[in-house]
């Protein structure tokens, strides 16, 4: 990954293009598990709580290899940007280099259950905007990747807004291809203003599906309490 390309585009933009991060072989893999219980420890449709249409499936532990491995590498290439956020908010608390080590901190917290997770959206189904927090240790960048082909669904764009102090929110409309992954802030993030920085609140969801099945993968590096 270029890492000061990503670092630039997440501090202009709140987000960046990850780029090829799963073979096609590897997505279809994790593809074929969503089908599987053993693999996943809960099952929400998201109807039934207010968060749109569609639904997802958390991973249980352990997780599949694929999904361990890209935790540690995008966590490792994400955490020096985290830690510059830290620094331009006046926050003192900063993300350990590794993985394990923020997981390890979540642990500690109380926070033991793994987060990583599928969604599967069909025709009609959408995702509202949101914020995925779970608790008080929280990374404050995550990771979804699609999992299916462009040419197997239309509509169901990935979506980020931005909520500016005293201004109207800026939103970003993001095409995915199959293998590739986006970073984007999962709740604040600093922007540099004629005073210096100050925080932006993000959301982000997808649009309504037109036609066809969409499946994504999202890569969150806190786990849930």
């Amino acid at each position: 990954m270029e890492q000061s390309r990503i670092s630039d585009d997440l501090n202009s933009r709140g987000y960046a293009d990850l780029g090829p991060l799963l073979a096609d072989s590897d997505s279809d893999a994790l593809t074929a598990l969503y089908p599987q219980k053993d693999s996943f420890r809960s099952h929400i449709i998201m109807q039934r709580h207010g968060f749109g249409e569609g639904e997802y499936k958390y991973f249980a532990n352990p997780l599949p290899k694929p999904v361990v491995s890209l935790r540690a590498k995008l966590y490792a290439s994400l955490a020096p940007i985290a830690n510059e956020w830290q620094d331009c908010l006046g926050l003192e608390m900063r993300f350990p280099k590794t993985h394990k080590e923020m997981l390890a901190r979540c642990h500690a917290g109380g926070q033991t259950r793994p987060t990583p997770l599928m969604l599967k959206y069909g025709e009609g189904d959408y995702n509202c905007l949101h914020q995925d927090l779970y608790g008080e240790h929280v990374f404050p960048i995550q990771v979804v990747i699609l999992l299916s082909d462009v040419s197997d669904f239309d509509g169901g764009e990935f979506v980020i807004t931005e909520q500016r102090p005293r201004m109207q929110s800026r939103v970003e409309v993001i095409q995915l291809r199959k293998g590739h992954g986006v970073a984007f802030a999962v709740n604040e993030r600093p922007k540099l203003g004629k005073r210096g920085y100050y925080r932006v609140k993000m959301r982000h969801g997808v649009s309504q599906l037109r036609s066809g099945n969409r499946l994504t993968l999202g890569i969150i590096f806190h786990d849930a309490a």
